[in-house]
């Protein structure tokens, strides 16, 4: 009887110590771990799994940084997303002449982030003042065009300390850079409760 509560004691205790781990892990973090990685940018359509597919692990672009981040968390964007899609797909943009979704591609695309985002009540104001960008934040640009761009705003701040850097890919694979008003800023969210 005793080996029975001493096996049950350390189940309890192990369950516990996992769900604080699992608590403390917030999406900078997750975004910070990814820079560890080295990925290439890659722009390629690709046929994956559903769900919690993704891309070769060494490949990717600015949405990958997003999803991956999440992943860590538990939460996969492709399932997500594709579910919110099909249940309301004239809500999200016809940019690509879709008549369906694709759930190999839809939660790669930065303007159906936007529109998620947005429908799960995270949009913020999108400002000038960079202490309105806070840790797990997430942030989008227009490049320019039709060119959109996304990140993550992470905890280490810039060398004069006045903006909050950015774990993004936009060419360079997942990297921290000081970018948060290099370009337009078209979406501005906390997503870290999704």
């Amino acid at each position: 009887m005793k080996k029975i509560k001493f096996i049950l004691l350390l189940f309890c205790f192990n369950l516990c110590i996992s769900q604080s781990e699992v608590q403390t892990l917030n999406l900078y973090d997750a975004a910070l771990e990814l820079t560890n990685q080295k990925v290439t940018y890659d722009p390629s359509y690709f046929s994956i799994d559903y769900p919690n597919g993704d891309v070769p692990s060494d490949k990717g672009v600015c949405t990958d940084v997003i999803i991956r981040a999440y992943r860590k968390l538990g939460i996969d964007l492709q399932k997500e997303v594709h579910e919110d899609m099909k249940a309301n797909f004239n809500v999200y943009p016809k940019i690509w002449g879709l008549k369906t979704t694709d759930k190999n591609i839809d939660h790669r695309r930065v303007p159906n982030l936007m529109v998620y985002f947005k429908r799960q009540g995270a949009e913020k104001p999108i400002t000038k003042n960079a202490n309105d960008y806070k840790p797990g934040d997430v942030v989008c640009w227009n490049l320019r065009g039709a060119t959109t761009h996304i990140g993550i705003v992470v905890n280490k701040k810039s060398k004069d300390g006045k903006r909050n850097l950015i774990v993004h890919n936009i060419g360079a694979g997942q990297v921290i850079e000081d970018c948060l008003f290099n370009f337009k800023i078209i979406g501005h969210y906390q997503t870290n409760s999704i």
